[in-house]
């Protein structure tokens, strides 16, 4: 029998195995591998970094002042994603409940927005939020309010900024793990006298429990780094770890204590992500066993 020219020793499969790995080196490893070394390394007035060794850029990250904007970026983010959550697994759950000729309609008004810059929507948002904008005109006009309310420059309007933004990465996984739930479990939960409440808690619940997790990786740790919301819509009063990084890089001309508050970011993902695959290698083991 002839070998499969795609075969495990085929030289087109050998050719895009180093092909994929010469990308991930390039691109992926050895730019990290450039953060850290020069978070390690001193600021130096003429030439941005320079010797010696030293670790002074992450002493300086539990410095009240930075840490502050850590914890303050981590409570917006959590909050950002938590209301993501809260609107986007009714939603993902009511398109997957639309008739089949629908639903590509439905998640194609959901990513339209994509075919936008996320920046110019940003400063659209500005325009809504401004004092002169387009709610407060519409609240005066009505009688609600007797004068504009500050909205932008708030922490509020940051986070809705960032919900905006990233609602459709909470939706899509949740999507795609409502699609897959099968509904002869739902009906034999139900033959078993259990009610909708109980369904969703013991079935619905831990079933989509892998897209809850894939969903809140990719809304929480974009929104500590999305630094162009928190300069359009917060002011310098609401900042976000990506600000800290950004002006450290282009403003302070600090790169080691930019690459080390990159480097520190890019640890909390990895703890996420690790986080994520146990969790799911449990919720494999056990709640779908129990439900099953």
């Amino acid at each position: 029998m002839a070998r499969n020219h795609l075969g495990s020793k085929s030289p087109f499969r050998t050719a895009t195995l180093w092909l994929i790995w010469g990308w991930l080196l390039i691109f992926a490893l050895l730019p990290n591998i450039l953060v850290i070394a020069v978070s390690f390394l001193t600021r130096d007035s003429s030439a941005f970094i320079s010797l010696p060794v030293s670790i002074d850029s992450y002493v300086r990250m539990i410095d009240p002042l930075y840490f502050e904007v850590f914890v303050h970026s981590l409570w917006m983010a959590g909050i950002t994603t938590v209301i993501c959550l809260l609107l986007g697994y009714p939603f993902a759950w009511l398109i997957s409940k639309a008739k089949v000729r629908w639903q590509p309609l439905l998640m194609l008004l959901l990513i339209l927005p994509f075919w936008t810059n996320s920046l110019v929507r940003t400063y659209a948002l500005k325009l809504l939020f401004a004092n002169n904008g387009l709610i407060n005109k519409t609240l005066l006009a009505i009688g609600v309010i007797d004068a504009p309310i500050d909205i932008l420059y708030t922490q509020g309007a940051v986070i809705a900024g960032l919900t905006y933004l990233l609602f459709p990465f909470m939706v899509l996984p949740l999507y795609a793990v409502f699609t897959d739930l099968r509904n002869d479990m739902l009906l034999a939960s139900q033959d078993l006298g259990a009610s909708r409440t109980q369904t969703f808690w013991h079935v619905v619940l831990p079933l989509t429990t892998p897209g809850i997790i894939s969903g809140v990786l990719l809304v929480l740790l974009p929104a500590m780094g999305m630094f162009y919301v928190a300069d359009i819509l917060g002011g310098s009063r609401n900042l976000l770890v990506g600000n800290i990084i950004k002006n450290q890089f282009l403003d302070a001309r600090d790169w080691p204590f930019g690459a080390a508050a990159s480097v520190l970011l890019t640890l909390a993902m990895a703890v996420l992500l690790i986080a994520y695959r146990a969790s799911s290698r449990r919720i494999g083991k056990t709640d779908f066993n129990e439900v099953a």
